[in-house]
């Protein structure tokens, strides 16, 4: 079992050799790098390339660490017996499956994305380290005792929001995903958008570039808010030429919404703008 990419995700072979280091390890694939980098859709990626399911389990910051395993409705339980309602006496009535009984359960050997760990509370994967480390875990309601019958691909993923206890860290397989250079970008983009002009790509790519270069930048634009740019340029048709315009009143990129998500990017651009028109006189 081993991950080699697939068509619809350039995955570059330090991340091929970290997804599959982390398969033969039997640990989990903490994956780290800027938003919008394809960390999610690497996990997708990765049950699609070796032809298993997916499970995933979106972390919020509500979210605590056992309804991932389950979660024990007892306040329907009592509300049923109030009405006479003959499944109170099986408990197993009241307990809801989380997304690690169905991974551990599973008939055929999963992909379990845990998607954005670090918006949790700090004590959320401390929480889960016995489990992830035995795969298998106690249900006290009913006494029994969950084990992973095939051990899934567990694949983290981090903003970076929080730092993760050391403890956790020490049980995962790391792999940071660096922004991708213009070249394998190119890539990206000819799998999302097939047969687009090649002189549009490197006018749009040399711009995306600079934008990203410029200093002070909040937020820098990432990789799919570069693909949902390309769309809109293709859909209003400018082409690279008007990309390639250096009127100091157009420094800021067309439709550059897009791009920038902030109103102090936005602001940025407008005064360079007009310190380039003040240089320019």
């Amino acid at each position: 079992m081993r991950f080699q990419g697939t068509r619809d995700y350039v995955a570059t072979d330090d991340l091929k050799v970290a997804v599959n280091a982390a398969i033969v390890l039997e640990r989990p694939l903490l994956v780290k790098g800027e938003p919008g980098t394809g960390k999610t859709v690497l996990a997708e990626e990765i049950a699609k390339g070796l032809g298993v399911p997916l499970m995933t389990w979106h972390i919020k910051s509500t979210t605590k660490a056992a309804q991932g395993l389950y979660e024990y409705d007892a306040v329907s339980r009592l509300r049923d017996s109030q009405l006479g309602d003959p499944r109170v006496s099986d408990i197993g009535n009241y307990i809801r499956r989380g997304r690690l009984w169905d991974a551990f359960q599973a008939p055929e050997r999963p992909v379990l994305l845990i998607d954005e760990i670090d918006k949790a509370d700090i004590e959320f994967p401390n929480d889960l380290l016995l489990e992830l480390d035995r795969m298998e875990f106690h249900v006290y309601e009913t006494g029994e005792t969950i084990r992973a019958e095939r051990r899934p691909i567990v694949i983290i993923t981090s903003n970076n929001e929080k730092e993760l206890p050391d403890a956790f860290l020490r049980r995962c397989f790391f792999h940071y995903i660096r922004f991708p250079d213009p070249e394998t970008m190119a890539q990206i983009v000819e799998v999302h958008y097939p047969g687009i002009k090649r002189r549009l790509i490197e006018e749009a790519l040399r711009l995306f570039f600079e934008v990203r270069d410029v200093p002070g930048l909040k937020k820098k634009p990432s990789t799919s808010e570069l693909l949902d740019w390309l769309k809109l340029l293709m859909s209003e048709d400018i082409g690279p030429e008007q990309l390639r315009e250096r009127d100091p009143r157009k420094l800021i990129p067309p439709l550059h919404g897009a791009l920038l998500k902030n109103e102090q990017d936005v602001s940025l651009f407008e005064k360079l703008a007009f310190m380039s028109r003040r240089e320019a006189r």
